[in-house]
């Protein structure tokens, strides 16, 4: 780089973040001509990460951890100084709402997915017939498909309805917030399409991929997951105290996106015009449309849907709780009437965010079907959780407060064929936007560890073109 090149980050949430971190990273170890910027339309940084501190209490309004086995999230925490604030999650039994009763996941399960007989078939989750039909994934024959399927077709020709509606699609509904007969099987778990294929079964390929460590009579099960004792908000606030002065410009939307001889203009909200060689654009597919909506190749983003959801965090003293159930918490089937999707015990899930002697309870709604109940008062949503919270935990005093966040078209949805369209898109953006990249949780993946992968490749796409 002989003369000094202009990068753009559009977007302060954890990919636009994480970006900049290793841009700056880079710019500074290899004495890079590079001047950066990151511009957010919002009066902050961190996107969904939100953490909320009240009476001694540490409340997630986003998301609460990540995969500890997805190493780039603890990798970065590290890097900006907060390895010694890394916090694995309290483990126990988690549970899973059928017919109005909760029933123990069976051990050895990964994502449903049994990778165990005893626990699968001492379950009362399934009936006979449903275990049979399970366990025809060790015999039959795998099926080769071309192009994209639904997560929900490829589990039900596998293993049957039982365990895709009351095990399966609970919790990979709670992930993605979709539905499952829609999701694409290529855009969230292609794995299992390449364990049926390699193995000719799922159990088998979980088997050999995951084979289950034994442990000794009264050993807890590993910890998955990992948050920081402060809150993941004090990651968002490190990153942006590691970046130099004058990078991060808040309050300002890019209204559009302009290509030039010489690199691009951005327009912006202030009425300014900011120029750049190169763009990351960290920021939601529809954003990314308006921003480029001169190109008829990003018109598939338009169409491209997201689900809105919300969750509410009531803290309780210990003495409210009636029915007290050892557990870390539960996820819904849709065979259920309750309109939550899932709870989390968070003060057993992470013991460190609530003060002795209390209890703090974490719900969420907001299934596809279920749209509306994101747009009611906080009053109603805290009664539709405290009236299904009651079915199951027998809790009829009030809490001592609660903490409501909602999450418009905050999920983007991975139907089948997402993969192929973002594909395409990227193809045609490399022809006709060199430069211009793409990082976040609409395009290749939705947790945190995935929304920092991106922003690492992005990084190093703008590198090479710029070299």
């Amino acid at each position: 780089m002989s003369q000094q090149k202009q990068v753009v980050i559009i977007g302060g949430g954890i990919s636009g973040l994480t970006a900049a971190y290793y841009l700056q990273k880079e710019k500074q170890k290899e004495n890079l001509s590079i001047d950066l910027k990151l511009i957010e339309s919002s009066k902050r940084l961190g996107g969904k990460i939100q953490t909320v501190q009240k009476d001694g209490f540490t409340i997630e309004r986003g998301p609460d951890s990540f995969l500890a086995r997805k190493e780039s999230a603890a990798r970065l925490a590290e890097e900006v100084g907060l390895k010694d604030q890394l916090v694995p999650n309290g483990t126990g039994q988690s549970y899973i709402l059928v017919n109005g009763k909760l029933h123990p996941m069976p051990s050895g399960s990964f994502m449903g997915i049994p990778t165990q007989v005893r626990p699968f078939l001492f379950s009362g989750l399934f009936s006979p017939v449903g275990k049979v039909r399970a366990a025809q994934d060790l015999v039959k024959a795998k099926k080769e498909v071309e192009g994209d399927q639904s997560l929900g077709l490829f589990f039900r020709r596998r293993l049957g309805n039982e365990v895709v509606e009351n095990l399966i699609e609970p919790l990979l509904s709670g992930i993605y917030a979709g539905d499952i007969d829609e999701l694409s099987l290529q855009s969230t778990f292609p794995m299992f399409y390449d364990f049926e294929q390699h193995y000719g079964s799922l159990i088998k390929g979980l088997r050999k991929k995951y084979p289950m460590k034994k442990r000794k009579k009264g050993e807890k099960k590993p910890s998955m997951f990992r948050t920081l004792e402060h809150g993941l908000e004090s990651l968002v606030d490190a990153i942006e105290d590691s970046l130099e002065s004058g990078i991060v410009q808040k309050n300002t939307q890019v209204n559009h996106i302009e290509k030039h001889d010489e690199g691009y203009h951005l327009l912006l909200s202030d009425g300014t015009v900011q120029e750049a060689d190169a763009v990351i654009i960290a920021a939601p597919h529809f954003a990314a449309q308006r921003m480029l909506s001169q190109y008829e190749f990003m018109a598939p983003f338009k169409e491209t849907n997201a689900t809105s959801v919300a969750n509410v965090a009531m803290a309780f003293d210990e003495s409210a709780i009636k029915k007290d159930i050892d557990g870390t918490g539960f996820v819904v089937s849709r065979n259920s009437d309750f309109r939550i999707t899932a709870c989390t015990w968070t003060h057993k899930k992470w013991p460190h965010s609530t003060p002795e002697g209390k209890v703090l309870l974490r719900c969420y709604v907001g299934k596809p079907a279920d749209q509306e109940v994101v747009h009611l008062s906080d009053e109603e949503i805290v009664e539709i959780c405290l009236r299904d919270l009651n079915q199951t935990m027998d809790i009829t005093e009030r809490p001592d407060f609660s903490v409501v966040t909602r999450w418009h078209d905050s999920m983007p949805q991975y139907k089948v064929g997402h993969k192929e369209r973002l594909d395409q898109i990227t193809a045609e953006m490399k022809e006709h936007l060199p430069g211009i990249y793409l990082a976040g949780n609409s395009y290749r993946g939705i947790g945190l560890p995935d929304c920092m992968d991106q922003g690492e490749e992005a990084v190093r796409q703008v590198l090479e073109y710029l070299e």
